[in-house]
């Protein structure tokens, strides 16, 4: 565990909050988008200006992405992030709480794909776009970051990359890694309705969108299924015991362990799904320092 008890920002997010089932309707999503990122675009403020990072909008490989520059670059290696949202929703400005202090921390470039949706672009659509970022990228040397959705695809990424001979990264880092999409892992039994940020059903309705009529053991949508060995870089896993895809992340350590992966898996007590995406919570700022010092860690240049 990272933090014996949660914090007193922790209980009163939870003391205050009132689970519900999302509509992730395709007759809803619109709005909803919109709705979030109203929401989170405070935070993403107050990132910006706490860290002075530079942030521009650049194509790489056709796909646009957001460019976060630390204000005094320190690092001549880049991180590829792949943002969360469940395939449905999210985009790179929303994932700025994270990937702004990162970059300051860091003092290295990130790149954030802006992959397309589902079930507007329904899968394998981020995939292909996440790649060819990925193999644009993988020309010099880079980490790999992803929460939730994005750690499927950072996932994903990694094993393609394995069949197609391009490079691996040189760490990972995956924050509640959405890493079956078949969903039956215990913990979406047990945390549903203590989550206060996903529930079962959102996380139903959003595989159905992204999958549609394909198999969602296809390695390429639930990569928990791929096939990993000792080439892998080293892979640091965040979850709390209230996140509804917790066992999904124990799950991905053993597997990555078996297959000689070096795996640092941090469970925060009391937190939930992709807790580092509050900026009011000391454990996520926490979390994001402990993520900054594991890749400058593993940084080879």
């Amino acid at each position: 565990m990272s933090r014996a008890r949660p914090s007193p920002e922790a209980l009163k997010i939870l003391a205050e909050t009132t689970v519900i089932d999302v509509n992730r309707s395709p007759e809803n999503l619109p709005n909803l988008r919109v709705q979030t990122k109203a929401f989170i675009k405070p935070a993403v403020e107050r990132a910006k200006d706490k860290t002075g990072v530079s942030i521009q909008t650049v194509k790489i490989s056709g796909v646009e992405c957001l460019e976060v520059v630390p204000k005094r670059p320190s690092k001549d290696w880049t991180l590829l992030y792949f943002f969360g949202g469940g395939f449905v929703q999210g985009s790179p400005f929303e994932d700025l709480t994270i990937a702004a202090p990162l970059c300051a921390l860091t003092g290295a470039k990130i790149i954030l794909p802006k992959y397309r949706l589902a079930p507007e672009d329904p899968w394998p659509a981020a995939v292909e776009d996440g790649f060819a970022v990925y193999k644009a990228l993988a020309n010099e040397p880079f980490g790999i970051v992803g929460e939730s959705a994005g750690g499927n695809l950072a996932l994903s990424s990694m094993l393609r990359a394995k069949q197609e001979e391009v490079s691996l990264p040189f760490a990972s880092v995956l924050l509640s890694p959405w890493c079956d999409l078949t969903n039956s892992s215990d913990s979406q039994k047990f945390n549903n309705g203590r989550d206060p940020t996903l529930t079962t059903k959102a996380s139903m309705d959003a595989a159905s969108h992204y999958i549609g009529k394909n198999d969602p053991s296809n390695v390429m949508i639930s990569p928990i299924n791929g096939s990993f060995s000792d080439r892998f870089p080293p892979c640091m896993i965040t979850t709390g015991t209230r996140d509804l895809l917790l066992s999904q992340s124990v799950r991905l350590a053993t597997v990555l362990r078996d297959s000689g992966v070096n795996v640092d898996l941090q469970v925060w007590e009391g937190l939930w799904h992709v807790f580092e995406w509050d900026d009011r919570l000391p454990e996520a700022e926490q979390s994001i320092k402990n993520i900054a010092a594991f890749l400058i860690k593993f940084a080879r240049t």
